[in-house]
């Protein structure tokens, strides 16, 4: 009797399976979606929104909200125009703008100039970049404007940080490193 079950269960589920499988029609998919992902195009018109909205392109001569165009251009002159810039945050919150400039220096500067400006890094010491110079260096005469302008450019294998910071940051940075430049003078 026993083996007339387990017979009976195998037949089953032979006939079960084969009754699902039928090769005339493909099998039904439960969320579709799911496995057939829709392409859109960037700026298509669509359906789904509202009151026939669309994904537009920018105005024209418009810039992104927190930045500003930077009149300067990237060459070895726009640097040396660059060198009488000063900078145009408060001078009544000093203290502040050092602060979070600080805080900008160490996430972003700090892994290849090192903690206090002498060009002695996490990646100078182990090797990975080499000639990264100390703000104390005479020679290159670094003020708040050239290293705005280096930070918006970058220069030679540093690269450019405007994508990581606005124009605000920036300046508390250029900031903090003249501060970090004083202090190595003294």
């Amino acid at each position: 009797m026993n083996s007339f079950i387990k017979i009976g269960v195998v037949l089953g589920l032979v006939v079960t399976l084969a009754a699902c499988a039928d090769k005339s029609r493909p099998n039904y998919q439960f969320m579709p979606n799911m496995y057939k992902a829709v392409g859109y195009e960037t700026y298509q018109k669509v359906d789904f929104l509202p009151n026939g909205l669309e994904a537009m392109h920018p105005p024209e001569n418009t810039i992104n909200r927190g930045w500003m165009p930077y009149g300067i251009e990237n060459t070895i002159e726009g640097k040396e125009l660059a060198r009488l810039n000063i900078s145009p945050l408060d001078t009544l919150q000093i203290e502040v703008n050092l602060a979070k400039g600080a805080e900008l220096y160490n996430i972003y500067c700090a892994i290849c100039h090192g903690p206090k400006g002498k060009g002695q890094g996490t990646l100078v010491k182990r090797e990975k970049i080499l000639g990264v110079p100390s703000y104390d260096d005479v020679a290159r005469d670094v003020t708040v404007g050239t290293t705005y302008h280096t930070i918006q450019y970058g220069l030679n294998s540093m690269g450019s940080h405007t994508s990581q910071m606005n124009t605000e940051e920036m300046w508390q940075v250029s900031e903090y490193v003249m501060k970090l430049k004083q202090d190595l003078t003294k």
